[in-house]
């Protein structure tokens, strides 16, 4: 009797409804940068906690481990390292990985259209999601787009030498990050491939003689040490990568944690902007009081400069099936959303 009724009380225990078990999942975010840099602060400081936040209450979480300053991918290594797996999420670093993603270079091909960060990380998030040229980069890669849009603030010079014309420029060494090089096109310099984690010794040491960088990194990288003259020239804001994931650990996920995620970044996304703009101020007072000369690049040395480059724009979008779309569409909405670019790119 004991025994038929262990058996029915059992069936009966089956016979309930089962929840889904509460499941921790493990996420390593790869960063070529150090953390002293802003997009990798973001994902500690941000991205991590508002995560956490969103699910609680839920049957998940997730345990972050944040793997930064090339300790399993260098910059530019990140989008390979989570496309193989051995992180989950990543800063896709286009500007470093222009063949993968070459689509997501548009506003490199495109300098002297717009100082504002915001526009540019706004029009950039929304073509990630809608455009299906710039959706290819990730399918194709095997990796897939979260968000919190990279921007960075209007590039400048600096330089171990006074700039007062393009004709100070002439023989000069000067480093400059991915498709950036093409922006040194007709100004006499010697464009040489750099990056922000290497850009101080190349100078100290004499192989560079300046670089085209942005203040926001300038100051952390203390780069007006080794070169004091700083020459804004309207380069423009850029568009360098994102916050992404691995697509099958991404698909294994519950709905509820990636939407968790994709929120998470959006706040990463906003945090970003407005702590980039309120640093950029900061940046130049404090490089200034540090010693260093800061002077803005005359209007007609701007436009001989940018006049005097060859439309790198055309070639770039000639080369990649859809580019021309993705360049019309980028330099048309930058137009409209009140940018006066010193060349039309997409309409010589």
């Amino acid at each position: 009797m004991k025994r038929k009724f262990r058996a029915l009380l059992l069936a009966g225990v089956a016979a309930l409804p089962v929840s889904a078990a509460a499941e921790t999942f493990n996420a390593t975010i790869a960063a070529g940068h150090p953390p002293v840099f802003r997009w990798v602060k973001m994902l500690d400081e941000v991205f991590v906690p508002a995560v956490n936040a969103k699910l609680e209450g839920t049957e998940h979480s997730v345990n972050f481990t944040g793997q930064y300053g090339g300790a399993i991918a260098k910059v530019g290594e990140e989008l390979e390292a989570v496309e193989a797996g051995l992180a989950e999420l990543g800063t896709c670093q286009a500007l470093f990985d222009p063949a993968k993603m070459a689509p997501q270079n548009v506003t490199y091909y495109t300098p002297f259209v717009s100082d504002d960060v915001g526009k540019v990380g706004e029009l950039m998030h929304r073509l990630q999601i809608e455009n299906e040229t710039m959706q290819a980069s990730y399918e194709n890669n095997g990796v897939v787009y979260v968000g919190a849009p990279i921007t960075i603030d209007d590039y400048l010079l600096m330089t171990n030498f006074p700039v007062a014309s393009l004709a100070d420029l002439e023989g000069r060494k000067i480093g400059a990050p991915g498709a950036a090089l093409n922006w040194l096109q007709g100004t006499g310099a010697v464009g040489v491939s750099g990056n922000l984690t290497t850009y101080y010794n190349e100078i100290k040491t004499g192989v560079f003689d300046g670089v085209i960088v942005f203040a926001s990194a300038a100051l952390p990288g203390k780069l007006f040490e080794v070169a004091p003259y700083i020459t804004r020239a309207g380069l423009g804001a850029q568009y360098a990568g994102s916050i992404c994931a691995n697509k099958d650990w991404w698909e294994s996920l519950p709905a509820e944690v990636q939407t968790a995620m994709t929120e998470a970044a959006s706040e990463t996304g906003a945090w970003y902007t407005a702590n980039l703009e309120a640093a950029v101020e900061g940046a130049f007072k404090a490089m200034g009081d540090a010693g260093a000369t800061i002077t803005d690049a005359p209007q007609d040395m701007r436009e001989a400069w940018a006049a005097g480059m060859d439309n790198a724009a055309k070639e770039w979008a000639a080369g990649i099936p859809g580019g021309a779309d993705v360049l019309s569409t980028y330099m048309e909405e930058m137009r409209a959303a009140g940018a006066t670019p010193l060349r039309d790119w997409d309409k010589e």
